[in-house]
């Protein structure tokens, strides 16, 4: 199973004990699974279709405790994929279907059903639990949350930019700052940084999954840690292999052309010192010296060891 899939298994499972609370959650998945219809009799039905199982058996718990109403739960195949299955709730019954929506003041008792549009009333979600199981409640129905081992990304995929700016508005409330992009017919509400998923989970109560992302998030930054130590010694070891090549091309283009002889002696002894020693570092070579020499005093004297090759270099040219 995803790790998405793990986190909506999780969810599924926590059913508010307060009713508004549960109200709150069952408007958010009807708000984007949730269609109204007109049967051949002029009545009421109301659908709820997914694909994930967790989801229908959410909703099937929250209309247990919450309504005293018949309702029938169907599967059937997706197409021509034999493993993949669309669940279908319905409850069949005009009086039942009305008293759920008028429960989720999705529509009063003259409402015509063509003007139902799914958005949740801000008056279910006045209390900060209820904000929680909404959230909870979209997330189960639009919500998915990569792998966190390959990256971060948490979206909610909405069918308008007033349900998309909705979920923003409900997430301000426990400071998470979401964006809206648009993706062909739908919007996008997504986070990409570790630390506001890590807060999302928190606030939809996915205790057991956000667990898990914490300690994968200190398992990568140990890793990154590690590398990027790796990749500077290894970066400082190509730097001081480099330098090293540089100053015994020096030395030996003025042994072969003057001599040793011609430098001073300190720079004599710490020529010969290099060519003996030609792995060693700066602080290396210069604990070898007697007296030992600090590490920016024996790369001066290097310095002064390269003038003098240029300018033999410069003379082979003319």
């Amino acid at each position: 199973m995803s790790f998405s899939g793990e986190v909506k298994k999780e969810l599924s499972v926590q059913v508010p004990e307060a009713r508004h609370c549960q109200l709150a959650e069952l408007a958010a998945i009807i708000s984007h699974c949730g269609t109204v219809c007109v049967n051949s009799t002029d009545r009421l039905q109301l659908k709820i279709v997914t694909e994930s199982v967790f989801l229908i058996r959410k909703c099937f718990t929250i209309l247990e405790k919450a309504f005293n109403i018949y309702k029938d739960i169907a599967v059937r195949r997706n197409g021509s994929n034999q493993k993949s299955r669309v669940y279908l709730l319905l409850i069949p019954r005009h009086e039942d279907a009305m008293l759920v929506l008028q429960a989720l003041k999705m529509m009063d008792q003259n409402a015509n059903p063509l003007e139902f549009d799914g958005m949740v009333n801000g008056m279910l979600i006045q209390k900060s639990c209820c904000r929680r199981a909404f959230l909870r409640g979209a997330f189960l129905a639009c919500g998915s949350l990569s792998d966190p081992k390959h990256f971060y990304h948490l979206e909610y995929v909405v069918n308008s930019r007033e349900k998309a700016e909705h979920i923003c508005y409900v997430m301000r409330f426990f400071q998470i700052s979401a964006h809206i992009i648009a993706r062909k017919r739908y919007y996008v509400v997504y986070l990409k940084e570790g630390d506001q998923i890590v807060d999302m989970l928190n606030v939809m109560e996915a205790h057991q999954a956000l667990m898990e992302l914490e300690n994968i998030r200190i398992y990568k930054n140990i890793a990154n840690s590690v590398n990027r130590k790796v990749n500077c010694e290894a970066a400082n070891i190509r730097k001081t292999v480099s330098a090293a090549r540089g100053q015994i091309e020096d030395i030996q283009l003025i042994q072969d052309t003057v001599g040793l002889e011609q430098l001073p002696e300190e720079l004599q002894v710490l020529a010969k010192v290099r060519l003996d020693n030609q792995d060693a570092t700066l602080k290396e070579l210069g604990e070898m010296l007697i007296p030992a020499v600090g590490k920016s005093g024996v790369n001066h004297r290097f310095r002064k060891i390269k003038d003098m090759a240029d300018r033999i270099r410069e003379n082979k040219e003319e």
